[in-house]
């Protein structure tokens, strides 16, 4: 016990004054990831944390490409890690960070591990459908049985996995994705799509407004307006999990302080914190069995166990691969 102590002080003092910049993505996210696992490693190593933020993928290749990065540790989108990671922009994790449990082979990369995990569900308006409740994507596409206005995110991504559902695929065969067959299924509902939402906040808002009754969203955003009150309900039946992840910018200055970090925030303890602060859950599953989270609130939660046994995790590889291209194809077609 001496030596493990004098071992873990020796530790802290090699690191203390050091400083770990950490980017994000701001706002009460970032306040919940300040308080949850910032706090925790500051503490526990003995040094300062600078906060930045991001924007995405475009602000990570330009630091890398400037040669002197300022950014240690940095907090993407999952397929933005995946494309990070295969350009080359990202440093490899540590031995450490790759053999540590409780992380699912899609949750992670060479040059990257998941930290929360979210999901696109379909929400609707009760006061719309009072009666009979939707069940799954196939129910976005009735508008016979759920008339009204549908909402979804203008992106190819969500909506070629959600098109593919609808029209019969089942979730664990869907990649490589079907591009023809999505498009064609897309198309039968084009008409009644009234609103092609960019960002978090619409998505919640044309909900709330009550301008569509049906949408497919983040969980976290449509949660936000049914503790409000509003009358949104989810169902977690074929979600799609997402996650967000870190990556250490190629020839950060700090690298290996920030292997530690991601280390630190990656223990199942440590990673539980998160959910006590916002609507999101740990990407480590043991964090679940840790006690830190109150049931009731883990229930709410897209990677509780139950809740992560009715969807899929979004192949972050296949997106990395074919973002451009399907993106170029997906803003054509709803132009014309």
């Amino acid at each position: 016990m001496a030596a493990a102590l004098a071992l873990s002080t020796f530790a802290t003092a090699a690191y203390a004054e050091q400083t770990l910049t950490i980017a994000s993505w701001g706002g009460a996210y970032q306040d919940a990831q300040r308080e949850a696992w910032f706090n925790i490693v500051a503490k526990e190593l003995g040094i300062t944390i600078k906060e930045d933020t991001t924007s995405g993928v475009a602000d990570v290749r330009v630091q890398v490409a400037s040669g002197k990065p300022t950014w240690d540790l940095v907090q993407q989108g999952n397929y933005g890690c995946a494309i990070l990671d295969k350009e080359g922009n990202a440093e490899p994790l540590s031995d450490a960070i790759q053999n540590m449990e409780g992380f699912d082979a899609s949750l992670k990369g060479k040059g990257w591990i998941s930290n929360l995990v979210y999901s696109n569900v379909l929400a609707w308006n009760d006061e719309t459908y009072p009666d009979n409740k939707p069940q799954g994507w196939a129910d976005l596409w009735d508008t016979e049985k759920f008339p009204g206005g549908r909402s979804m995110r203008r992106s190819p991504v969500y909506n070629m996995e959600a098109a593919l559902i609808a029209d019969g695929v089942p979730m664990d065969k869907l990649y490589p994705l079907d591009v023809d067959r999505a498009f064609a299924k897309l198309e039968s509902l084009r008409d009644d799509v009234t609103v092609w939402w960019s960002s978090g906040a619409q998505s919640a808002q044309v909900l709330q407004d009550g301008e569509v009754d049906m949408s497919g969203l983040w969980n976290g955003r449509a949660q936000s307006i049914a503790d409000e009150g509003e009358p949104i309900s989810i169902t977690y039946n074929q979600q799609m999990l997402l996650t967000d992840c870190w990556i250490v910018p190629k020839g950060a200055p700090n690298k290996d302080l920030a292997m530690k970090a991601i280390e630190i925030m990656s223990r199942p303890e440590v990673q539980a914190r998160i959910a006590l602060y916002i609507n999101y859950g740990p990407a480590n599953s043991k964090a679940f069995e840790t006690g830190v989270i109150p049931e009731d609130a883990a229930k709410k939660l897209p990677s509780y166990p139950d809740n992560l046994a009715k969807g899929f995790i979004l192949d972050a590889n296949y997106w990395a691969d074919n973002l451009d291209k399907l993106t170029q194809r997906f803003d054509l077609f709803i132009q014309q």
